[in-house]
């Protein structure tokens, strides 16, 4: 699965982006059948509860799948939106079992 990760006004960080990319690879070792992601992490507001956001849109056969999450660090946005990919990748695969 190939993985493209912006950061949209803040720097990079080639810790957060080898991190993002681990988790994604789980994800891609249970569905096979993913093509790609697209990441993109904002920072939003001076708020120090919230405001680190990650973007997650997902290719694969039939409709693309997106989740986002706004959390208080980037770790647990990534942790968070691939946990909602998760759950509708689960339920895209039982439909694929129906047909």
């Amino acid at each position: 699965m190939t993985v493209n990760i912006q950061y949209v006004n803040m720097d990079s960080s080639e810790s957060l982006s080898t991190y993002t990319k681990e988790k994604l690879e789980k994800l891609a070792k249970k569905y096979d059948w993913l093509i790609s992601c697209d990441v993109a992490f904002k920072l939003e507001g001076k708020d120090n509860l919230l405001g680190h956001i990650c973007n997650m849109e997902l290719s694969l056969p039939g409709p693309k799948i997106f989740a986002t999450s706004n959390e208080k660090n980037y770790e647990m946005a990534v942790k968070e939106t691939i946990s909602d990919l998760d759950k509708q990748l689960q339920k895209r695969k039982q439909q694929f079992a129906h047909h």
